[in-house]
């Protein structure tokens, strides 16, 4: 079946944040009209994010932690680890994210491929959150995939520049999933919780030997022979990004793409798209890096 791609979008639902606040909530509605505007997607092939439920979300999260976040009980240290403040639209923007992380899963189990311009969310574990993360989507989501045993073994590959500490806290003792990590050695979080594979990488490590530790990891992933990929881009790697400190080009992020989705592609294994970090300065180049991803999915004809 060709694949018809459709991604999910949650921009309606904003975060009240000052404008010295140092995550860019713009960047999403920024993606969004840049993918447009370039013709890399067409308006029919976006689509709202819907709240995920209580039920959804209890598959990774605590109950009392979920309640706590909707209706702003939640503790002020995970308040001060979160790293925005609580207001209502915090549930909805984070619930809409894990929304469109499950539809992106569904339109990969049919058509090969699904995408979030949002998520990636990984640093969210069972009862709290962390670095910007509230829910997180990729955990939530691989649960209900084998709750429903719709996927027998999952991999998560992580090219965050950041370490995956939360999906690896809520999934590293699940025996069918596999969770790869590319990510800064020095950077957050400071304390790491084991992936399955860790690659940790030194400050300014560049373009060619990001990609050759890359192809160690992604031949482990293959060695695992897994039947769901989710696939976190960040592109806070690129050498313009604030946090990153990795130094890669926008070509060499291209690259990294081309290798992931092509392997997904090649071996016919379903995949979806969770968007992950950016902090470029301006913000301008991560929504450019963001972007080019999809070029990437559709350089490979999606």
């Amino acid at each position: 079946m060709s694949a018809q791609l459709k991604v999910y979008y949650s921009d309606h639902y904003t975060l009240p944040l000052t404008p010295e606040h140092r995550f860019p909530n713009e960047k999403y509605s920024l993606l969004k009209k840049y993918l447009l505007d370039n013709e890399i997607l067409k308006p029919h092939e976006l689509f709202p994010s819907p709240i995920a439920d209580f039920d959804l979300l209890q598959l990774a999260h605590s109950a009392d932690y979920i309640r706590s976040v909707k209706d702003g009980s939640v503790a002020k240290e995970i308040i001060q680890r979160i790293g925005f403040p609580w207001s209502e639209a915090m549930y909805y923007k984070a619930s809409s994210t894990v929304g469109g992380a499950l539809e992106a899963c569904k339109n990969a189990l049919q058509y090969g491929i699904g995408g979030n311009l949002a998520g990636g969310t990984h640093h969210a574990h069972f009862d709290r959150g962390e670095g910007y993360c509230i829910f997180n989507d990729i955990a939530v989501v691989t649960h209900y995939l084998l709750k429903n045993n719709l996927k027998k073994r999952i991999a998560i590959i992580d090219l965050d520049v950041h370490q995956g500490n939360g999906n690896s806290s809520i999934l590293n003792q699940n025996s069918d999933v596999f969770i790869l990590s590319l990510h800064g050695e020095k950077n957050y979080p400071f304390k790491k919780v084991p992936s399955t594979l860790d690659i940790a990488l030194p400050d300014h490590t560049g373009d060619d030997e990001y990609l050759k530790a890359l192809d160690i990891g992604l031949q482990a992933v293959q060695d695992f022979s897994p039947d769901y990929i989710f696939y976190q881009m960040g592109v806070d790697p690129l050498k313009e990004d604030a946090l990153g400190k990795l130094d890669l080009s926008f070509e060499g992020l291209q690259e990294r793409d081309r290798k992931v989705l092509s392997y997904a592609k090649t071996k016919q294994i379903p995949l979806s798209l969770a968007l992950g970090g950016g902090y470029a300065k301006p913000i301008e180049l991560t929504v450019k890096a963001y972007a080019n991803t999809y070029r990437v999915v559709r350089s490979l004809g999606w």
